[in-house]
């Protein structure tokens, strides 16, 4: 069974700059996964949990302003769908599987309580948020719709 390492956390530099980016403070420990050139986050890991104990399932968090922008009308424009519809459903599955197990491995073995669940964006099956995907792929994650994502954004000359 692997070893269970605490996360690292945030500067505080970084909280300062997520708390503006978020519009609030983060209620979640966090890292930054990615920065742009100019060292801005613009994605961020979360702690499986909030700081009131609350189950946190998404683990990965876009907040680049202009890249959230971006996802948002891709969303707006059926991108959920045609993503879903895109992607194999196969690859998407194993996805969410990675995706809760990165996120689980992180999971005192002894804690008792309520638990994270799902996967990309706390659902088991199918896509629910391009942002969640896409925050995924960009830190590094092996998720067809982030690269979905990705691909759709690159073709609209939004990258980070």
């Amino acid at each position: 069974m692997p070893e269970r390492r605490p996360e690292p956390s945030a500067d505080v530099d970084d909280v300062a700059a997520v708390t503006v980016l978020l519009g609030r403070t983060p209620r979640a420990e966090f890292s930054v996964s990615v920065r742009h050139p100019s060292g801005a986050p613009i994605v961020i890991r979360n702690a499986a949990f909030l700081d009131d104990g609350t189950p946190l399932p998404t683990r990965y968090w876009l907040i680049d302003p202009e890249l959230v922008r971006a996802v948002a009308r891709l969303e707006a424009d059926g991108g959920v769908r045609a993503a879903q519809a895109a992607v194999d459903p196969m690859a998407l599955a194993a996805a969410h599987e990675r995706y809760a197990a990165e996120r689980d491995a992180t999971i005192p073995a002894d804690h008792a309580g309520p638990r994270p669940y799902g996967g990309v964006g706390g659902t088991r099956v199918g896509v629910k948020c391009l942002h969640a995907h896409y925050a995924h792929t960009l830190a590094g994650g092996d998720d067809p719709v982030g690269e979905w994502v990705a691909a759709q954004l690159v073709a609209d000359a939004v990258t980070p």
